[in-house]
């Protein structure tokens, strides 16, 4: 089971040629069998509203439709989640990436991911 970044799903929806052949490939081969962490909402909508990103709707109905149109589970942001992303080592400081970090390990979820330094973090399986 494959939980997919912020910037995953914004490729995966809009189509775009920066996921890679063999992110293509697992996003085909987990089909049914994808997620997406709630924290990436807040993140799409803080990026929308500081302009660093265009949407053709509002934030949340993007979201909503993205979800539906590929068949996208979403995984809430627990307790537990949070806490853990606040104990792990401090090798990047990015807020909503360490939410998936955390995300993936407590849930034994593969992140799909392009960012190199969310690779260094211990128990935790990344796909790209």
């Amino acid at each position: 089971m494959l939980l997919l970044d912020t910037c995953t799903l914004l490729w995966l929806a809009t189509g775009s040629k920066k996921l890679s052949d063999r992110a293509r490939d697992a996003i085909a081969a987990h089909a049914g069998r994808l997620h997406v962490s709630g924290i990436t909402g807040l993140e799409i909508a803080l990026k929308h509203a500081r302009g660093a990103l265009t949407l053709p709707l509002a934030p949340d109905e993007w979201v909503g439709r993205a979800l539906r149109r590929h068949g996208l589970a979403e995984v809430p942001v627990t307790l537990a989640i949070a806490a853990r992303s606040g104990m792990l080592p401090p090798l990047h400081r990015d807020p909503f990436d360490r939410i998936l970090v955390a995300t993936a390990q407590l849930r034994a979820l593969t992140l799909l991911t392009p960012d190199p330094a969310i690779a260094a973090y211990p128990d935790l399986r990344i796909c790209w």
